[in-house]
C-alpha cells in the first residue's frame, strides 16, 4: 500500500502533474518502492529496463560517459528516470547513481502504457519530460564543444601576440604548402625579426617590449591579404605564409609589411614618449621539392643578411 506522503509526491512529480489520480490510482497500489543504498547503480548501461522510476526521497545522478567524468544531469524528489529505454525499447545508455539513499517508486513499462491509454495528460507529461531531456543534452552538447572549442584555440595562440603560435604553424604551413605544389602555385615565406629588440627591452622593460609586439602583431594581421597565414614563429620571430606570390609579389608584401612596423607606435606614458622598431625580413620563394624546414632555413638565411646589411631592409633567399 501507498502511504498518503507517497501519494503526494507523485501527484506532484512531472509525470503525474495535472492528471487526476482517482481513476488511475488503483493501478499504482502494485508498483513496488525500493530504496538505492547511497553509491549504488540503479541503471546500468548495456543492461535491459523494465521500469520508469520516480524518486520519493534522495538524490539521483546520470553519468552518460560513465561515473569518472562530471554528471550529465541531477535528479531529485518528484522526477522520473528511465523513460529514455520505455521509450526506444532498447538497453540502458547511462549509468545512473544514487549520491544519497534514495527512494523510488517502480512502474512496469507495461503498465506505463496503460496509464497512459487511460489518462491523456500522463503522455503530454512524458512528452514533455523526453523535450526537455532532449533540450538539455542538446545544451550540453554545445556548452561541451564550446569549451572544446576554446581550449583548442587557447592552445594554439600565442598569449602575447595573439597570433598562433609555433604548434599552429608547424601543423598547418606543410598542408598549405602541399596544396600549393600540388595546384602549382606560387608561394613564398617570409621570416621578420624586430631589429634590436634586446636593447628596447633593457631601456623600456619586457612589458613594453610586449606591448609593442602586440601592436605590432595586430597592424600586421590587417594589413595582410585574406589568404595570408601569420604566426609567432620563434622568441621574437613572426613566420608568414603567402600563397600564390611569386618571388616579386612576396618581396613588395615584405617590405610594405616592413614599413607597416616602422610606422607603429605605443605611447609608454605621459612623459616618457613613444616606442617603435624596426624589423628585417627574410623571403624565400617556393621551389619544388620544398618542405616548410627548407623554407625556413631559406628565409632564415636570408634574414641574417638583411640583419648583417645594415637592418629595416628585406633580403630574398638565393
Amino acid at each position: 500500500m501507498l502511504t498518503p506522503e507517497t501519494h503526494a509526491i507523485i501527484a506532484g512529480s512531472t509525470l503525474f502533474r495535472n492528471v487526476e489520480l482517482e481513476g488511475i490510482q488503483f493501478r499504482l497500489q502494485d508498483c513496488g518502492v525500493a530504496t538505492v543504498p547511497r553509491g549504488e547503480a540503479l541503471l546500468v548501461p548495456g543492461r535491459p529496463n523494465e521500469h520508469l522510476y520516480i524518486i520519493l526521497s534522495g538524490e539521483l545522478r546520470v553519468y552518460p560517459g560513465g561515473p569518472q567524468l562530471p554528471e550529465h544531469a541531477v535528479l531529485q524528489s518528484g522526477e522520473c528516470v528511465g523513460e529514455i529505454s520505455l521509450i526506444d525499447g532498447k538497453n540502458v545508455s547511462a549509468t545512473v547513481i544514487a549520491a544519497e539513499p534514495t527512494e523510488v517508486l517502480a512502474i512496469p513499462h507495461d503498465l506505463v502504457w496503460a496509464l497512459v491509454e487511460m489518462a491523456d495528460g500522463l503522455a503530454r507529461n512524458l512528452l514533455s519530460i523526453l523535450a526537455g531531456r532532449m533540450r538539455h543534452d542538446n545544451l550540453a552538447l554545445v556548452i561541451n564543444q564550446s569549451q572544446s572549442l576554446e581550449f583548442e584555440r587557447a592552445s594554439s595562440v600565442d598569449i602575447v601576440t595573439a597570433l598562433h603560435n609555433r604548434r599552429w604553424l608547424m601543423d598547418t604551413y606543410p598542408r598549405v604548402i602541399h596544396r600549393c605544389e600540388r595546384d602549382g602555385a606560387s608561394l613564398c615565406l617570409v621570416l621578420m625579426d624586430p631589429d634590436r629588440f634586446g636593447d628596447l627591452n633593457q631601456r623600456r622593460g619586457h612589458l613594453v617590449g610586449d606591448t609593442l609586439l602586440r601592436k605590432i602583431a595586430g597592424e600586421l594581421m590587417e594589413s595582410l591579404r585574406a589568404q595570408d597565414l601569420i604566426a609567432r614563429y620563434d622568441g621574437k620571430s613572426i613566420a608568414i605564409l603567402l600563397p600564390q606570390a611569386d618571388t616579386a609579389t612576396g618581396t613588395r608584401i615584405a617590405d610594405r609589411l616592413r614599413r607597416v612596423v616602422a610606422e607603429t607606435r605605443v605611447e609608454v606614458s605621459e612623459d616618457g614618449g613613444g616606442e617603435s622598431i624596426t624589423v628585417s625580413c627574410g623571403v624565400a620563394p617556393f621551389r619544388l621539392g620544398d618542405t616548410l624546414e627548407t623554407l625556413l632555413a631559406a628565409a632564415d638565411g636570408a634574414l641574417k643578411r638583411a640583419k648583417e646589411g645594415g637592418r629595416n631592409r628585406v633580403e630574398v633567399a638565393g
